[in-house]
């Protein structure tokens, strides 16, 4: 008899169901175990309507409640459970069956069930679909399950944060309906959500908002909590005119940075633009293959330092072949690479902090350059950009402050719409994204 009741509380234990325990276990006609369990939580017999605990019994129950997996199959729960009277005369509910909060009553599965297919979705990289099939259950139900598990894990404000990155990032297309009273076209979801991410951390997804206006971002920011705006030093950005504006307007004690990545990728589009302008000048019609300019595009976008000798002397051989216009090409790379000499003052790459005169000097250099070409509109736009942009351009160069983790939450974003087949629901998709970009950061919170 003792070794029967140790045995029951080992498979009790082995369970790990609150509210039940573990009466005998067997395996049915079709080899899937069944696990027969009685109620072990006094607080069952409460009636759910008047909270009167219940004395008398009126019959037994089985029911069939899935569960979570054991071992290398699944397990089939027999839940036998009594069916109570409630001796209360002014409760409505003559009789009740007993529930435990892992099992509400007429419930088909265990809430564990339905926290693991939510935690499959939100931790484990898996989509709605695919949590709902490894668990047994249908669409509605996984999507539900997940929801309610976001809402558990992750914070309802912002982690606190020194540098906020802002970057937008295109969700399908956008979504226009036709109002018959006006004849026009009404734009119903734009196809671009921004994202507010932790720049200096781990933090991941602040939160998304739908649209890339200037409003919407300072909206966004304006339902934020002040002291957690007040911390914020540096907003990291592309180079969006729209952003820096409401940015200067909701965080004015904040400095705006630009990305170095951004500034080098317009220099390098307006290398491209020269050389297909002073092509179609010189041959009247687009380059093509066996043109010299044409074969070496791909070499003129690279880094300088990156480049062997020989790709060098192939730059300088296939340029001197077309002339003045081949040498006015090499002008437009030589700009790019005085850029990016500005923006390697960095400490991160100097190996010390830049100081003003190294700055002054960089600047200089690249203008000058520009200047004495003025005859190319493509380099006088470069300089024009630059003296534009210069006040975020040096906040780079002094804080080597970059919009990385913007792009690689974007990156993630775009993955999870991949692996859903794309979402139709926006509201989902900006929840998915968030769980997506922040699982890194919960999973170095958990405990143990």
């Amino acid at each position: 008899m003792d070794n029967s009741i140790e045995t029951r509380r080992d498979a009790t234990l082995l369970l790990g169901l609150d509210g039940v325990q573990v009466d005998r276990v067997e395996v049915g006609d079709d080899g899937l175990r069944l696990v027969h369990v009685v109620t072990g939580d006094p607080a069952a017999r409460g009636c759910p309507g008047c909270g009167v605990v219940a004395d008398r019994s009126k019959g037994r129950v089985v029911t069939y409640p899935r569960d979570v997996t054991c071992g290398d199959g699944p397990v089939r729960l027999v839940w036998h459970k009594r069916r109570w009277v409630c001796r209360e005369m002014v409760c409505s509910r003559g009789s009740f069956t007993e529930q435990i909060p892992q099992i509400p009553a007429r419930a088909r599965m265990t809430g564990r069930l339905r926290r693991a297919a939510g935690r499959d979705v939100a931790d484990g990289a898996r989509t709605i679909a695919q949590a709902a099939r490894e668990r047994g259950m249908s669409w509605p139900i996984a999507n539900a399950a997940f929801t309610c598990y976001a809402g558990e894990v992750l914070p309802a404000e912002p982690e606190p944060t020194a540098v906020l990155g802002i970057d937008e990032t295109r969700r399908g297309k956008a979504d226009w309906r036709h109002d018959p009273e006006t004849g026009k076209w009404v734009l119903v979801a734009d196809c671009w959500h921004v994202g507010f991410v932790d720049a200096a951390g781990h933090a991941g997804l602040f939160g998304q908002v739908e649209g890339r206006t200037g409003e919407k971002v300072m909206a966004w920011l304006a339902a934020q909590a002040e002291a957690w705006k007040k911390q914020i030093t540096h907003v990291a950005i592309d180079m969006c005119a729209t952003f820096r504006s409401a940015i200067r307007a909701a965080l004015p004690h904040a400095r705006v940075v630009v990305d170095a990545f951004h500034l080098v990728q317009m220099a390098n589009r307006k290398v491209g633009d020269l050389r297909r302008r002073l092509t179609f000048t010189q041959r009247g019609r687009r380059g093509k293959k066996g043109d010299p300019e044409w074969e070496i595009r791909g070499l003129l976008v690279r880094n300088r330092e990156n480049l062997s000798r020989d790709q060098l002397d192939k730059i300088d051989r296939h340029l001197e072949w077309m002339g003045t216009r081949g040498r006015h090409i090499k002008a437009g790379w030589h700009a790019k690479e005085l850029l990016r000499d500005l923006l390697r003052l960095t400490e991160r790459h100097a190996g010390r902090p830049p100081t003003r005169l190294q700055i002054s000097q960089a600047r200089y250099r690249l203008q000058a350059w520009c200047a004495d070409h003025a005859f190319l509109p493509e380099l006088i736009t470069l300089a024009d950009n630059i003296d534009h942009w210069w006040d975020e351009t040096e906040a780079y160069v002094l804080t080597g402050i970059t919009n990385a983790a913007s792009e690689g939450n974007n990156r993630l974003i775009k993955l999870e719409a991949r692996n859903a087949f794309g979402f139709r629901n926006r509201t989902n998709q900006r929840l998915r994204s968030r769980c997506a970009t922040t699982r890194q950061a919960r999973r170095e919170n958990r405990p143990g």
